[in-house]
């Protein structure tokens, strides 16, 4: 008998008086972790991922699920977490892969700003009784008024998009999340006045009437990309990189390559969609200049062109090249991105924060005389309506929800993406799963999210006497920083409560 080196994490505990052997549990575990076994229900805790399936759905609150408590010898240098995952690679000998966001404890910096208020001399603002103008408009604006030789004001700007609020829906494509979540996205957007995102795998042909509300995306390995395609959209984003795994490609595994997904990715059912690290037309800014020319040419000039980026080291200077690209947005992805999969080494050790990032591309393009140029995207770790409005005083026009609104659709974070066999309907192709996922539902829970984050944007714009998005963009005299080092502050731009 081998030895089995790994405990399970978690424990499904049962209550026996509640249960009624009803076997639902069993139903819905797509993992196979509950069984009928002589008259009784038992559980392979081994199974189980946490997703909480069975919790929610069980009728008499039966079930709930724990930390199993095991635990190893007391090391600082050796975490419980490094020995297990030492365990599965010596069992496989293949690389560990990992789902949604990176759980590693790195400071989140939103956490350690916080909010101007005012008080008597700039008085606050009553959301209630008094306008607040949360529309955002994306893309490059002049830097100063030109009137024509009639005196009237020159209108003569590019293409942009205009949002209702500050946020967006991520990238997040067709083949990792299933058809249901994408129709979810795309109705709540249009609903919402706002835009998602396809991500690399193409448009599904039932959600093209949504185009005027989704912005399509071009990555490395061009899946779903032809001209029908382009001119779908309302905007064309090159995807460069993404914050949950920066410098690495991606990878569908073949088991989620299955009818539409084959389709509209335009490959063969059953292969691995992989897409390579880097873009094998782009290895300079020049070549990047190139593309973005090529889209908007085979666009009539009529769509804005977003270039996305990984949040790194050197970011700053990065962005300074695309902003004189050509480009319209710059999307820049912190490292706490969500992804379906990645190395697990990748998504918990490379990559910064996306409100370092941020600070430091919105000063630098500032500094250069860019800003106007381009607009700014962040994403990357967004949670609340704070941090959306956070972001926006470090500098981002708006900001991109992945993560987020996956949660809203039922997600539980049990970080089992890239098995296809999520039990919320979410991150599968199993047509048994992706039923469970009702899009009428997921439209209004996304609606409802967003509806309340404007609400709590406009209430919290009041308080700092601000009545538009707008005058709080880059406005970083309205944050304070508690708890952070003078390094830190210096980057992010602010000063510390008190001062």
């Amino acid at each position: 008998m081998a030895i089995r080196f790994l405990y399970p994490p978690y424990e499904v505990v049962r209550n026996e008086g509640r249960c009624t052997v009803c076997r639902l549990c069993e139903r819905q575990c797509a993992n196979g972790a509950h069984t009928f076994e002589n008259g009784r229900m038992v559980c392979d805790d081994a199974k189980c991922v946490n997703c909480h399936r069975c919790v929610a759905l069980c009728p008499t609150r039966a079930l709930k699920v724990v930390p199993s408590g095991h635990t190893y010898k007391e090391n600082a240098s050796w975490s419980g977490r490094a020995i297990d995952e030492l365990y599965r690679q010596a069992d496989s000998g293949g690389v560990l892969l990992s789902s949604m966001g990176s759980p590693a404890d790195y400071p989140v910096y939103f956490d350690k700003l916080l909010l101007n208020a005012s008080q008597v001399t700039n008085p606050s603002i009553d959301p209630l009784r008094e306008p607040m103008e949360t529309r955002v408009f994306l893309g490059a604006r002049p830097q100063t008024v030109r009137r024509g030789a009639d005196g009237r004001l020159a209108d003569d700007l590019g293409p942009h998009l205009t949002l209702a609020m500050p946020i967006l829906f991520a990238g997040m494509s067709y083949g990792s999340i299933s058809y249901n979540a994408h129709q979810s996205l795309a109705r709540a957007a249009r609903t919402l006045g706002i835009f998602y995102n396809t991500g690399e795998g193409g448009l599904h042909e039932d959600l093209y009437p949504y185009g005027e509300n989704t912005i399509v995306q071009v990555a490395s390995g061009r899946f779903g990309v032809h001209p029908d395609y382009l001119r779908a959209g309302a905007a064309i984003e090159i995807k460069m990189g993404q914050g949950a795994k920066p410098g690495i490609g991606g990878h569908l595994p073949g088991a989620k390559i299955v009818g539409d997904v084959s389709r509209t990715r335009m490959i063969p059912q059953g292969s691995d969609a992989i897409s390579p690290a880097p873009h094998h037309d782009i290895y300079s800014i020049e070549d990047l200049r190139q593309l973005v020319y090529s889209l908007k040419e085979a666009t009539q000039y009529q769509k804005p062109v977003i270039v996305k980026i990984a949040a790194v080291h050197n970011v700053s200077a990065i962005a300074s090249g695309i902003a004189r690209s050509g480009a319209d947005i710059i999307a820049i992805d912190g490292f706490r991105g969500g992804t379906g999969a990645a190395p697990t080494r990748i998504r918990d050790h490379v990559g910064i924060p996306i409100e370092l990032a941020l600070a430091s591309v919105d000063q630098r393009l500032r500094d250069e005389g860019l800003r106007d140029r381009v607009s700014l995207i962040a994403g990357g770790g967004i949670r609340s309506s704070a941090d959306v409005v956070k972001a926006v005083a470090l500098g981002a026009d708006c900001v991109y929800i992945g993560t987020a609104a996956l949660l809203a659709l039922g997600c539980h974070l049990c970080q089992s993406c890239h098995t296809g066999r999520c039990n919320w309907g979410i991150a599968t192709q199993d047509p048994r799963l992706t039923q469970r996922l009702d899009p009428d539902v997921g439209c209004q829970r996304l609606v409802n999210l967003l509806t309340a984050w404007q609400h709590e944007i406009q209430e919290m714009m009041g308080g700092m006497g601000i009545h538009s998005i707008e005058s709080l963009r880059g406005n970083r005299l309205m944050l304070r920083g508690v708890g952070l080092n003078e390094k830190e502050l210096a980057v992010l731009g602010v000063k510390h409560a008190g001062e």
